[in-house]
């Protein structure tokens, strides 16, 4: 308790000859501050010592010491001189200056308990943010309910799904991109139509019979005829980039590596909204393939293992889905592979698939709440 003093002063107090309240008081101050004290030892007893000089001492001015703790950075430390009064016992105690009246013994009490209170909700905020999620997050892990084979060497940048269990996928690379119709059971690739070598393929959506394509780097796509493949037009855009496609059948919604989420004329590709996309105000990068699914946008998360659920309406993350045991497990298989990617939603059955970037898998998942503690929070995990 006495370590808040500093030593010189305490020194120079008991060098001048002023008493102490007793002989057990002088014999704690020696031991902590490891000098002999030459100060006289008060004669009286402990329950009837009076105001002496020695009460006047530095370690026992109540007032000034209270306005201390109310200015200085003391009170963030936890030898305060208002926890070493209300920790004191016996004589130490008893040298409490008389005048310090009923109130102010109320407010120096009520203030040392708030001060435990809130250093123990900090630190149990810290521990709940480290280690937990706030109830009203929407965050869901999945179940694997079928596993198909898939292409290694494609390199997903787009994914849908056309029905009839078959697949139409984007894949990039300059001199390997395409657009691809694949069997959903076998992974045969049932139609190709290779891009230029200098064009890297990426997003890619179906409105009615038209296939949508998004190229990188270049502000350009392409149209193609769902049955065949073959190219109908060439279009530009007037997003950032072009990272991920979707349609909820009347408009597009794009994607360019940022934070904004495109809403998209399909007729003449102007921009009709976009919208900045956050999670508790922090901006949500990386917005990579897009999917449409009941009502909101779902997007990779570029270098996650993550999926963000969007409401198209305002930008509103509505949920996040954590993939990361896919990764991991194909990990520990011994593939070499790049991140996920890919999302493609069966509407008639309700089945969702994912993949990756390079992953000789494709999954059919279900969805649940997740209940328990996620392992780091959203923020480390997502963005």
């Amino acid at each position: 308790m006495l370590t808040a003093i500093k030593r010189p002063q305490v020194v120079q107090e008991y060098e001048k000859g002023k008493a102490v309240p007793n002989q057990a008081v002088l014999a704690k101050m020696e031991r902590v501050l490891g000098v002999k004290l030459r100060g006289k030892v008060h004669k009286r007893s402990n329950r009837t010592h009076t105001q002496t000089p020695a009460a006047k001492f530095q370690p026992f001015r109540l007032r000034s010491r209270v306005s201390q703790f109310r200015s200085s950075s003391e009170r963030f430390t936890i030898s305060t001189p208002i926890i070493d009064v209300f920790m004191a016992s016996g004589s130490m105690r008893n040298v409490i200056p008389n005048r310090l009246d009923a109130i102010e013994r109320f407010m120096l009490l009520f203030q040392s308990r708030m001060f435990v209170f809130i250093t123990v909700l900090s630190f149990l905020a810290v521990a709940s943010f480290g280690s937990g999620f706030e109830t009203s997050d929407r965050v869901y892990a999945i179940e694997v309910v079928t596993e198909f084979c898939h292409d290694p060497a494609a390199f997903t940048q787009g994914l849908l799904y056309g029905g009839d269990d078959t697949l139409f996928e984007s894949t990039g690379l300059k001199g390997r991109s395409s657009v691809r119709k694949v069997n959903l059971r076998t992974a045969e690739i049932e139609a190709l139509h290779k891009l230029d070598d200098t064009y890297f393929g990426e997003g890619l959506t179906l409105l009615g019979e038209r296939l949508y394509q998004l190229t990188w780097l270049t502000n350009t796509g392409f149209i193609y005829d769902r049955n065949n493949l073959s190219k109908v037009e060439k279009f530009s855009h007037h997003m950032g980039d072009g990272w991920g496609f979707a349609t909820d059948g009347k408009v597009l919604y794009g994607s360019d590596g940022s934070s904004s989420l495109y809403q998209i004329n399909p007729q003449t590709m102007e921009v009709l909204q976009k919208h900045v996309i956050k999670y508790k105000d922090r901006e949500v990068y990386n917005l990579n393939e897009l999917e449409y699914i009941n009502g909101e946008v779902w997007a990779n998360i570029w270098l996650s293992d993550c999926i963000v659920r969007i409401s198209p309406l305002d930008g509103t993350v509505t949920g996040w889905i954590l993939l990361h045991e896919l990764r991991e497990g194909l990990r520990r298989a011994g593939y070499e592979i790049d991140v996920l990617n890919g999302i493609a939603w069966d509407a008639d059955k309700n089945r969702i698939f994912v993949t990756g970037k390079l992953w000789p898998k494709l999954y059919e998942i279900k969805l649940h709440r997740h209940n328990g503690t996620l392992r780091l929070p959203i923020e480390k995990m997502c963005l």
